[in-house]
């Protein structure tokens, strides 16, 4: 009845085209189940294409991945509180470090002659986790400390941009750039450095160092209001479909799903999508949703319900079992992500985040 198709060939053609643009080491994120494309089809993907780390919020994302044969260099780098890092450790994944605290139970994880790799995160302005300007100095002290007997081996420095505009990501940039000079000063160099996402990977030249963290970018997607995928040389790999599970004639004035917030103008012909928000579609799109039917562009008539659904067709010739298309790739004459974001008044990143699992993917390659 649904499925979403993941095209896995995009995937590697947008890192291949954005480690081109970028002239940068490429760090994959494929947090969030690959942000809902499938983490361990989307790093295989990814790594084809030239990726050459992958990164993930937390631990049991990273081990995951190698649980699915993934073996290249993980990092994560949200933890909670008290977390023993010895089953990470002992995965050879890489830690995102934001305090002291996590530095110390990062090298008591520490065995044998196998250092912990660890990437220090900098707060430089997003008000979230790093270390604290005002921690600068103790934490690479101490890092350089656990370092120099082999507890650790310090890979990277780096931190996140708010993207509110390119003044404000320049100077958290500036205060990076201060927080690696004092990691310098004190012994800790290495040898990666990163700050830039998508939009800052593209827009900030100036913010690449040489190492890009790349999300929604590999799945096609375009992290700027004003910015199609294709417009940056992308190709979405995410498309929903469904198919039509019912049709019904029905007599002008006809109420349509929950709270008739939607009744028929004249006599028309309704079809049932049986996808709903349970499955991720936004129930907030109610009304404005856009899909295709066998070609012709409509909208969600009335209320998302959890499990389905109405399509208001007109006098358009539907069938049971006709193909349905939410978003896909708009030069194939498919709704985007981008117009059920807007319809929902979110971002393209949770419209693709949320599809459920409910919802079979397919891997496809085109």
């Amino acid at each position: 009845m649904r499925e979403a198709t993941i095209d896995v060939g995009a995937i590697t053609a947008n890192v291949r085209h954005l480690r081109r643009l970028t002239e940068s080491e490429v760090i994959a994120v494929v947090k969030a189940d690959g942000y809902g494309h499938g983490a361990v089809r989307s790093a295989t993907a990814a790594l084809a294409g030239g990726a050459t780390r992958l990164g993930v919020a937390d631990i049991g994302e990273a081990l995951d991945l190698r649980r699915g044969g993934i073996m290249a260099p993980i990092v994560a780098w949200l933890h909670a509180p008290g977390t023993n890092f010895a089953e990470a450790a002992g995965a050879g994944i890489e830690l995102g470090i934001s305090s002291v605290d996590q530095l110390l139970a990062a090298a008591a994880a520490a065995s044998g002659d196998r250092p912990v790799g660890v990437h220090l995160k900098l707060e430089t302005g997003l008000s979230r986790n790093g270390i604290a300007p005002s921690d600068y100095r103790v934490v690479f002290a101490e890092a350089a400390r656990l370092e120099r007997i082999g507890k650790l081996t310090v890979v990277g420095l780096f931190s996140h941009l708010s993207n509110a505009s390119a003044d404000d990501d320049r100077a958290a940039l500036r205060l990076f750039e201060e927080g690696v000079s004092a990691a310098a000063s004190v012994g800790v160099t290495p040898p990666l450095r990163h700050i830039a996402a998508t939009h800052a990977a593209i827009a900030l030249p100036e913010a690449r160092l040489g190492c890009v963290r790349i999300g929604i970018g590999i799945y096609g997607l375009s992290p700027f209001a004003d910015s199609t995928s294709a417009d940056l040389g992308l190709r979405p790999a995410m498309t929903l479909r469904a198919v039509v599970a019912a049709t019904r004639r029905v007599p002008a004035g006809t109420g349509v799903s929950y709270g008739y917030d939607y009744r028929t103008d004249r006599e028309t012909t309704l079809a049932l999508i049986p996808l709903g928000y349970a499955d991720g579609v936004p129930r907030q799109a109610s009304g404005v949703g856009p899909v295709v039917i066998d070609g012709r562009g409509f909208t969600v008539a009335g209320r998302i319900a959890m499990d389905q659904f109405v399509v208001d067709v007109g006098d358009h010739p539907v069938s049971v079992g006709d193909e349905v298309v939410l978003f896909g790739d708009p030069t194939l004459g498919m709704p985007g992500a981008d117009d059920w974001a807007r319809a929902a008044g979110t971002i393209n990143y949770e419209v693709v985040t949320r599809i459920g699992a409910r919802v079979p993917r397919r891997q496809v390659s085109q």
